[in-house]
């Protein structure tokens, strides 16, 4: 087993009395993590979702019940807890017991399970996200040099558990992942009325990687309104497949004000998407699949971290651009991606000027590990 970034963050919670949850796609390995973390427990309760009699155990229990349920166990995990009714109030009713007893729920996606507790259960939890494997976790299971070696592979197949760990069968896994599980709860949703044209969306998304996304032209392309292409693309983030980039605008004139890029957490479920698993050397998509890596590898190191950086790109209308920008604290950083070293990247003089960012980074495969440490 590869560690996990956050196991110990999560470990330090243990005992606060609150309950801990574990959002993430399907397959990134909240399960396997939670099997980590009971590995020295003595009582350990886990419960499965998506088996129906767990659900039962849970569902429109009293506080006496809950109780009884929990009190002999030093740990209780429920599984894909997005599947009971009212998960929110459980939660909160779990809370309020103040056992010993260290609840920890996991979600494959914030559907029903973050609505639910954000209000009923709010200031009873703590919450973790948990990505694909990140280049940073991998590399300390090897090394820098090993993984800068297999950075073909990542940009092309991504970094599930299930393909770092059997190379083999990476295309089966990826298929069945994008066919399958990461939809599972889109496509139980009440929300989703058209499941073909949601598919037709992703592939869309897909093939529009590293652009800015226009609504509208999503809209014409697959025949329905823009209300409707804004909700699936939020459903989609919510059941983390996607997620989206607003345009960084403060002062100029000719600042790109409500633009969007949209992301994949994974390149290897983006490819699949788009059935093309060609090696680098054949691809016309290497830029952008660079900076998918990239922006995603962000995202995880800040998450893991403990960062609350704001993520935006900046473009203007006269096509000056930055690809990712951060700002934290009243701090800017600009970031370009450049797959090929040898191309050269100029600083935006009028962003410098405007903005005076602490930092303007080109970001390649000689240097990225900084950046994604």
């Amino acid at each position: 087993m590869i560690q996990r970034q956050i196991e110990s963050g999560l470990q330090q919670d243990f005992g606060l009395g609150k309950v801990i949850v574990l959002l993430g796609a399907r397959q990134v390995g909240k399960t396997t993590l939670l099997e980590a973390l009971s590995r020295d427990a003595n009582n350990v309760l886990m419960l499965n979702c998506d088996d129906q009699e767990d659900v039962m155990l849970l569902e429109d229990k009293s506080t006496t019940e809950l109780r009884a349920l929990l009190s002999p166990y030093q740990y209780v995990f429920i599984d894909e807890a997005q599947r009971v009714r009212n998960i929110g109030l459980t939660i909160k009713k779990m809370a309020d017991l103040k056992l010993p007893t260290q609840v920890i729920v996991t979600g494959s996606s914030s559907l029903e399970l973050a609505n639910d507790i954000n209000e009923p259960a709010t200031g009873r939890t703590i919450e973790y996200r948990l990505y694909p494997l990140s280049l940073a976790e991998m590399a300390r299971e090897t090394s820098e040099r090993e993984e800068s070696r297999m950075l073909h592979q990542r940009l092309i197949y991504g970094c599930y558990p299930g393909v770092v760990t059997d190379t083999a069968h990476a295309k089966r896994t990826l298929a069945a992942l994008a066919n399958d599980y990461l939809y599972k709860d889109l496509l139980a949703y009440k929300g989703i009325k058209k499941p073909d044209v949601l598919q037709k969306l992703v592939r869309a998304l897909a093939l529009q990687l590293g652009s800015e996304v226009s609504y509208n032209e999503l809209s014409n392309l697959l025949g329905i309104d823009k209300e409707t292409v804004e909700n699936y693309i939020g459903l989609l983030e919510k059941c983390f497949i996607v997620f989206r980039l607003d345009s960084f605008s403060r002062n100029l004139r000719n600042e790109i004000r409500k633009g969007k890029k949209i992301y994949f957490y994974d390149n290897g479920v983006r490819n699949a998407v788009i059935s093309n698993y060609a090696p680098p050397e054949l691809r016309v998509d290497m830029g952008p699949l660079w900076e998918n890596l990239m922006v995603s590898e962000r995202v995880k190191r800040n998450m893991y971290c403990g960062s609350f950086a704001k993520l935006y790109f900046w473009r203007t209308h006269d096509q000056k651009e930055i690809d990712l920008i951060e700002e934290e604290d009243g701090m800017i950083r600009a970031f370009e991606f450049k797959w090929n070293p040898r191309v050269k990247s100029h600083e935006p003089k009028q962003f410098i000027k405007t903005y005076s960012p602490s930092g303007f980074t080109v970001i390649t495969p000689e240097n990225f590990w900084d950046f994604v440490k």
